[in-house]
């Protein structure tokens, strides 16, 4: 019989086939600093101190349940929602007639942030990156001729999430079916919210509280539906890697069980109803560990608690395919990208899952684009062998392996939260806010220098891009309908019953021992609004404004080829020289789009290039856009938009500058725009546009060209 080959000889062979390379030199690190050797044995899981599982027992890392997707496929569960309720409601119908098994609601800018459509700051926004809902009425709307004894509904809401809970609740019951016959999820997730989302409304302390109010209802009164989904989703969307959004969405887990705690609620009465939702890229592997890491330690920082029904440590997750992987670019690739990501939360063993459109980096999806997204989830279900075993990943080498390197670099995080008192005080400190944005820039930095390839991006471009169509929200028409629906409603409605329910709420808001959703029930079922309870609560709560924190240097740091990008830092010391100042730019978010994660990248980039780089506040309205950058004196405005208002809002900045003859300041725009509104914004005056996928150096290259001179050499 032949010998049994042994590592030695392994790692000659090794050698002989690729040119003298060692292990060292194949040995590959991924973004969290977790090396993948080209090899694995029963080695390393010897030096990981492996013991098999099995799933459906703990610490659950195979698995919540014992047979899994071989008892129960995953839930297709398509997130959307846009227009108005009534265009909503026929998408929804249709998406369940195709074969979808669940609803998850995207609701509009203005609602999250707890505005009423006819606010004149946000009328920009209505409708466009979601449903527009105002009122328990919107609600019915949205809902109609849909069972909810039957379909679960999820609802992406954190900063309005009491009185949008509560018209969820009014609609099903005003349609016969009682509150504890549905099920479902509300995010209920407003921690993330202050690091990476932003649709915030008060500050921390009373959004605490919101959610234990929240938890501590459902659990009593509605025992089929999750009371929140602590999301590491946008973590990953915002930059974060996956020791990040694995750390950080744990954490902010354990801050919202003490929070139940602290409520005197026994741990069993609420941990089962409590969901996560994670994001899945490109690192197939990666995604699949991080899922099964994430079971295991949540049922290891649940035990301090003393649970004693198992389910109360089952780490139950929804998870999103990435919409940051989805280029504009070649966008047919982004079909590809999807079906990898949706396979590795299945092999991760998600519970339910979206999967995204091919075209959302450049709009809200298109019907067939929505169609092919969701046909991905059921080719994967009923035409390959995925269902058919439980965690086939189980046992080998490679996957326990950096299953167990994952757990160890997430406590090491999760021990520095701790050690700031709790995930609230590490937010007030900005150390998880800091660290993503890190993780962001450099990630940006590795992908503009080509150490990471996009393929259709920065390598193998297609020379003749395909025009894609794109789904259109005629947002003036939108905001038309909903304002008059409002005026109808406060025409119809009982003015005295509404206004002594809203003080009720104001009442309660100032009990610190009330819970607030059923003076919220009481408002909106006597028909006020979601912008009217929203004010009632920040009557006594304030509104929150986060502070603006710029990473340095971190850009420069990971870009792998300086020498490359010489030029243009030359160009712009050229220009700081013959100006007397540095190139100046502000960058800002305009309208209720809190997605600050190009924002923050774009201007972390220019500021390493050599750029003079300010930022305004989220939530600007172009009049105080354009104020800020006169009196800081700047060269350029930069617009970052993903919430499809630029169509109205960029417009308002060019006229707002022609009134206040600044003219000279130049106007420069990048984020989610269709390449069909191109030629629109650059006749109105805007001097360059930037798509997702454009380069930073590239970026600056083009905004210097375009600055005036004010001095000659």
């Amino acid at each position: 019989m032949p010998a049994i080959p042994t590592r030695e000889t392994w790692l000659q062979r090794l050698q002989e086939e690729t040119r003298g390379k060692t292990e060292s030199d194949l040995t590959w690190q991924s973004p969290e600093g977790i090396p993948y050797h080209p090899l694995y044995s029963s080695s390393d899981l010897t030096q990981h101190n492996y013991q098999e599982e099995l799933p459906g027992f703990p610490p659950y890392t195979r698995g919540v349940r014992a047979s899994m997707y071989v008892g129960r496929p995953w839930t297709i569960r398509q997130y959307a929602g846009f227009s108005t309720a009534e265009a909503s409601n026929r998408f929804y119908r249709s998406c369940l007639s195709a074969g979808q098994k669940g609803l998850s609601v995207a609701f509009d800018l203005p609602t999250h942030r707890g505005y009423d459509s006819d606010h004149p700051d946000v009328l920009a926004d209505v409708g466009k990156a979601g449903v527009a809902i105002d009122s328990v009425e919107d609600m019915k709307c949205l809902f109609d001729s849909i069972p909810l004894d039957q379909v679960s509904v999820s609802m992406t809401m954190n900063g309005a999430v009491l009185p949008i809970l509560a018209s969820y609740i009014i609609a099903a019951e005003e349609a016969g079916v009682p509150r504890d016959k549905l099920t479902g999820t509300i995010q209920n997730d407003i921690l993330k919210e202050y690091m990476v989302r932003n649709t915030y409304i008060y500050p921390p302390t009373p959004s605490m509280r919101i959610v234990a109010d929240i938890i501590e209802f459902t659990s009593k009164e509605m025992p089929h539906f999750n009371s929140i989904s602590i999301s590491g989703y946008h973590m990953q969307e915002a930059g974060a890697n996956a020791v990040l959004e694995l750390a950080y969405t744990i954490a902010d887990g354990l801050e919202y069980v003490r929070a139940a705690l602290k409520r005197g609620l026994d741990v069993d009465t609420f941990a089962s109803q409590l969901s996560f939702f994670f994001g899945i890229g490109m690192n197939f592997y990666m995604e699949i560990a991080k899922l099964r890491a994430a079971r295991r330690l949540w049922h290891e920082v649940l035990q301090p608690f003393h649970p004693k029904d198992p389910k109360s440590s089952w780490m139950r997750t929804h998870c999103q395919t990435s919409g940051y992987t989805l280029t504009a670019q070649d966008p047919y690739n982004n079909i590809v990208r999807t079906t990898v990501e949706a396979m590795a939360a299945v092999l991760g063993g998600t519970q339910s899952l979206h999967t995204n459109s091919f075209d959302e980096a450049l709009s809200l999806p298109t019907d067939l684009a929505a169609r092919v997204a969701r046909n991905t989830q059921l080719i994967l279900e009923e035409e390959t062998d995925l269902i058919h075993t439980v965690d086939p990943f189980g046992g080998s080498y490679f996957m326990e392996s950096l299953t167990t390197d994952l757990c160890n670099r997430a406590r090491t995080l999760l021990e520095e939260v701790e050690s700031c008192g709790g995930m609230i005080e590490a937010i007030q400190k900005g150390i998880p806010k800091r660290r993503i944005e890190e993780a962001a820039a450099a990630k940006q930095a590795r992908i503009d220098s080509r150490e990471e390839t996009i393929v259709g991006v920065n390598r193998y471009q297609n020379p003749e891009e395909p025009e894609i169509p794109v789904r259109t929200i005629d947002n003036a028409e939108v905001a038309r309908s909903q304002c008059e629906s409002l005026k109808v409603l406060k025409a119809s409605r009982n003015p005295t019953a509404v206004a002594e329910a809203l003080q009720a709420l104001t009442q309660a808001a100032r009990d610190p021992h009330a819970n607030l959703l059923p003076a919220t029930l009481a408002a909106m079922r006597a028909r006020a609004t979601v912008g009217e309870v929203s004010s009632a609560l920040e009557a006594v709560f304030t509104r929150y404004e986060a502070p603006i924190v710029l990473a340095s240097s971190t850009y420069m740091k990971n870009y792998a080829h300086p020498e490359k990008i010489e030029k243009i830092c030359a160009a712009i010391a050229a220009f700081a020289k013959t100006e007397g100042r540095q190139p100046r730019i502000l960058i800002v978010k305009l309208g209720q789009d809190g997605h600050d994660r190009g924002a923050k990248v774009i201007a972390t980039g220019l500021a390493d290039l050599g750029f003079d780089v300010d930022i305004g506040p989220l939530f600007q309205t172009p009049a105080q856009a354009v104020q800020q950058a006169i009196e800081n004196d700047v060269h350029v405005i930069g617009i970052s938009t993903q919430a499809a208002g630029h169509n109205l809002l960029v417009p308002q900045v060019l006229e707002a500058l022609r009134n206040a003859h600044a003219s000279d300041i130049r106007v420069v725009v990048g984020g989610v725009i269709p390449p069909q509104d191109y030629p629109a914004l650059l006749k109105q005056g805007v001097a360059a546009i930037f798509g997702p996928g454009s380069d930073i150096p590239g970026c600056a290259e083009q905004i210097l060209a375009a600055l005036p001179r004010r001095s000659t050499p």
